[in-house]
C-alpha cells in the first residue's frame, strides 16, 4: 500500500509540475498585453503605421477594417489606405503554439485624391473621340428599349459648355425613338477611386436617363458575370426618384440589388451624381451626401477595371410606356470626372 501511494505521489508530482506544458518542454503561455499603436500620416496620404505589442507573441495579424489583411512577426506594419473614412482595425497576436488574443481600434483616414480622367465637355461639336465611343443599334440589347442609338449630332453634341444626350421622336431605321449611348470602352477604365457625374436630367414620360459603369470584360464574360454598377437612374415617370443599383451574377434584372431616393428639380439644375469605390464598399452619393452603401467583397467582380456609360434610353423595361405627346427631352452633362 506504501508503494502504491508513493507511485500515486510521484505520478501527481510529475503532472503538477509540467504545468502547461506543450510536451516539448516549455511553458504552454498564451500572449498577453496586447496593445497597438497607430500612427497616421499627416500628408494625407493614408500611409498608417501601426505597432503591436504583445507578451508571449511571435505574430501579429491585423485587419485593416476593409477587406484587407496582412501579418508581421515584429507587430510592425505600414500600410496605405486608398479611400478616407473610420476604420476600425483588429489585431490578432498569436504564440508559438498557436494560443491567441485580439484587440483593436480605429484609425480616421483623410486621402487626397488626384484627379486622373474627366471630360468638362468645353469643345463644341462632337464629343472627345479620344475619350468616347459609341453604342450604334436599336432595342437596348436586352431592355426591350423603343429607341435607335446613333452617332448623329442630332442626338449627341457638346456646346455650351455641356454634353447634350437628346432623344427625339422620329422614324429611324425601323424604331420610332433615337437616342445616343457614349462609351469609354477601350479608350479608359480604371479600378476604385471616385467617380463624380454633374447633370441636368430629362423630363417626359418614357425617358430613361442613366450614368453607369460596365467590367472591362464584358465582352468576355458576358453579363451579368461582368458587374454593372448603376451609379445614377431615373424615368420620366417619377423624375424625382434617383436609383443607384448593382448587377453581378444572381442578382440581376429584377432581382439587382440597390436603393432609390428623392431630390428635387432633378430636370431643372445640375446635381453631382457620385460613387466612391474601394475593396471594401461602394458608397453612392448624391450632391456629396451617400444615399446608399453597398459592401464589397474578393468574391464579387466588383474588383476590377469598369468603363464609363452615359446614356438616355426611351420606354423600355424600366422607362416604362412613353407618353404620346413626347417630341424630344435632353440630358445635360456638365462633367465627368474621375479621382484616385
Amino acid at each position: 500500500m506504501r508503494w502504491l501511494i508513493t507511485c500515486l505521489l510521484s505520478f501527481w508530482f510529475l503532472c503538477c509540475s509540467k504545468g502547461g506544458d506543450s510536451g516539448t518542454g516549455t511553458t504552454d503561455v498564451g500572449p498577453s498585453n496586447l496593445t497597438i499603436t497607430p500612427t497616421v500620416s499627416t500628408d494625407n496620404s493614408g500611409n498608417v503605421s501601426f505597432i503591436a505589442t504583445a507578451t508571449n507573441a511571435v505574430s501579429y495579424e491585423y485587419d485593416f477594417g476593409n477587406g484587407q489583411y496582412q501579418t508581421s512577426t515584429t507587430g510592425s506594419v505600414t500600410y496605405k489606405y486608398t479611400a478616407s473614412g473610420t476604420y476600425t482595425v483588429i489585431v490578432k497576436a498569436k504564440s508559438t503554439t498557436g494560443k491567441t488574443i485580439s484587440a483593436s481600434t480605429n484609425v480616421t483616414i483623410t486621402v487626397a485624391l488626384s484627379l486622373v480622367w474627366s471630360d468638362e465637355f468645353n469643345s463644341p461639336g462632337a464629343p472627345d473621340p479620344a475619350k468616347w465611343g459609341y453604342d450604334i443599334g436599336a432595342g437596348g440589347w436586352g431592355n426591350s428599349e423603343l429607341q435607335y442609338y446613333t452617332n448623329r449630332t442630332d442626338n449627341v453634341l457638346v456646346s455650351n459648355g455641356t454634353l447634350k444626350i437628346i432623344a427625339k421622336k422620329e422614324a429611324y431605321s425601323g424604331s420610332n425613338y433615337t437616342s445616343a449611348r457614349l462609351l469609354s470602352k477601350g479608350k479608359f477604365s480604371f479600378q476604385y477611386g471616385k467617380v463624380e457625374v454633374s447633370a441636368k436630367l430629362p423630363g417626359g414620360v418614357g425617358t430613361w436617363p442613366a450614368i453607369w459603369m460596365l467590367g472591362d470584360n464584358f465582352s468576355t464574360a458576358g453579363w451579368p458575370t461582368c458587374g454593372e454598377i448603376d451609379i445614377m437612374e431615373q424615368k420620366g415617370s417619377d423624375m424625382n426618384r434617383i436609383y443607384s443599383t448593382l448587377h453581378y451574377l444572381g442578382h440581376s434584372g429584377g432581382s439587382a440589388i440597390g436603393s432609390s431616393f428623392l431630390i428635387n428639380n432633378v430636370t431643372t439644375a445640375f446635381h453631382k451624381y457620385g460613387l466612391i469605390w474601394t475593396s471594401a464598399s461602394l458608397q453612392f452619393l448624391v450632391d456629396d451626401v451617400v444615399c446608399y452603401t453597398f459592401t464589397n467583397s474578393s468574391s464579387l467582380p466588383f474588383n476590377q477595371n469598369f468603363f464609363m456609360i452615359l446614356n438616355m434610353a426611351m420606354g423600355g423595361t424600366f422607362g416604362g410606356n412613353v407618353d404620346p405627346a413626347f417630341n424630344s427631352a435632353v440630358m445635360e452633362v456638365d462633367y465627368v470626372r474621375v479621382y484616385q
